[in-house]
């Protein structure tokens, strides 16, 4: 079997972006985006949202008229040439490789609390594992499972917002000096909560499990979105106005420390237990979207051709979805969560300018992939300098290693 099988709905592909999106940027992003720009992270919000829509409206185009797994890695190769969907493909999975081990670092740190950092690692570590042995089985259960965790996820961050309404003490004081940063801080902050929106790429990427592609990706990429960014609005609100923006920079999980200040502290245990079911969901779909894009790049040699194969039986790439597994499992035990952030936030919007620069090919509505392409430089450029390093670093090295292959196979031919 060479080909995959479709079996995915809009519903499906809209949980699977909900489940990456919700899960890392509310848990993952809310703390740092504060300590670059205070209250103004709501601009910086506002900015991140702007430039994932452009990108989602480029990806949408492009994934219906190329439905096949890999997403900017085969759009950019078929509308730019053969090195910058390389180049998107190599982003894409050193990126999301990055936040696979944040979102797994997340998980236990709400799981195991106040162990060592080897201990969390080896929690981080396992629960890699686990998931890759889920998505080895079949990418329906996969879906099945993140519909319950997305689920679980909005009740626990409605009743946080609740708890904060009814038993806490919301002051609009909390949001004064506003913005509170300068343009630098709030293009910083808009820079580390894309990391939060970069969920629907896992919609792409699946273009060929997804029945009527044509139609099911354009639709499930702003649905997708839409109820994100709805619910990151109203959580970052919130939380400013109950811890103010140094209360929310100065922790690591804001929403339990909201939770926790509020007459219904004794709830704080499970806004905990959610986030961690959270972190686990969006784990669950980043290594599903990695796996796709690692099989694509794998089947047109720009990756080990071993991991191009499908499973006989369950119809997935085993290999793939074992490989980047491993690789996850490994990298938890050596970075940190802010580090990881940051990173793939750099990787991704290079991703997403190639995206972008592909859709401008296109010939029609030619704006929104303009102000997208734009958008995803600025923002890649306003990160933290160390992650702009390492991001420039580990791009250039992907895009060294695919000129010394390139000029070797034709040395041979």
């Amino acid at each position: 079997m060479t080909g995959l099988v479709r079996r995915l709905g809009t519903g499906d592909a809209v949980v699977i972006g909900l489940g990456s999106m919700i899960g890392a940027g509310v848990f993952a992003a809310f703390a740092p985006a504060a300590r670059a720009a205070g209250a103004g992270l709501l601009i910086g919000l506002a900015l991140a949202a702007v430039v994932a829509y452009c990108n989602a409206t480029s990806s949408a185009r492009l994934a219906a008229r190329y439905p096949e797994s890999g997403g900017t890695y085969v759009y950019g190769r078929e509308r730019l040439g053969e090195f910058w969907g390389y180049l998107a493909g190599w982003g894409f999975v050193v990126g999301k490789t990055a936040s696979c081990a944040a979102m797994a670092l997340t998980v236990a740190s709400y799981t195991a609390p106040g162990a060592s950092r080897l201990a969390q690692s080896l929690v981080a570590a396992a629960a890699v594992l686990a998931l890759t042995a889920l998505n080895y089985r079949g990418v329906q259960r996969s879906v099945t499972l993140t519909k319950v965790i997305v689920t679980i996820t909005l009740v626990v961050l409605a009743g946080s917002v609740a708890g904060i309404v009814i038993a806490g003490s919301p002051d609009s004081a909390n949001l004064t000096p506003f913005p509170g940063s300068g343009a630098g801080g709030i293009l910083q902050s808009a820079g580390l909560l894309f990391f939060a929106f970069a969920g629907y790429a896992r919609i792409a990427t699946l273009g060929e499990e997804v029945r009527d592609p044509e139609r099911t990706i354009p639709r499930a990429i702003p649905i997708a979105l839409g109820i994100t960014l709805a619910v990151y609005a109203v959580v970052a609100v919130f939380l400013l106005l109950q811890l103010g923006p140094d209360g929310v920079a100065s922790t690591s999980d804001p929403i339990a420390t909201a939770m926790a200040s509020t007459s219904w502290s004794a709830l704080t245990p499970v806004v905990r237990a959610g986030a961690a079911l959270a972190a686990l969901g969006s784990l669950l779909a980043l290594v599903l979207g990695v796996s796709r894009t690692t099989f694509a790049m794998a089947r047109d040699g720009h990756l080990p051709a071993a991991l191009a194969a499908v499973h006989p039986r369950f119809a997935v790439p085993h290999r793939a979805e074992v490989a980047v597994g491993v690789v996850v499992a490994a990298l938890v035990l050596v970075t940190d969560l802010r580090g990881a952030i940051g990173f793939s936030s750099f990787a991704v919007l290079t991703y997403y300018a190639i995206a972008n620069a592909s859709a401008w090919t296109l010939g029609t509505r030619r704006v929104v992939p303009v102000v997208g392409l734009a958008g995803c430089v600025v923002l890649a450029f306003s990160l933290p300098l160390s992650s702009v390093i390492s991001g420039v670093v580990v791009l250039g090295a992907g895009a060294l290693a695919y000129l010394v292959l390139s000029r070797r196979d034709n040395a041979s031919s």
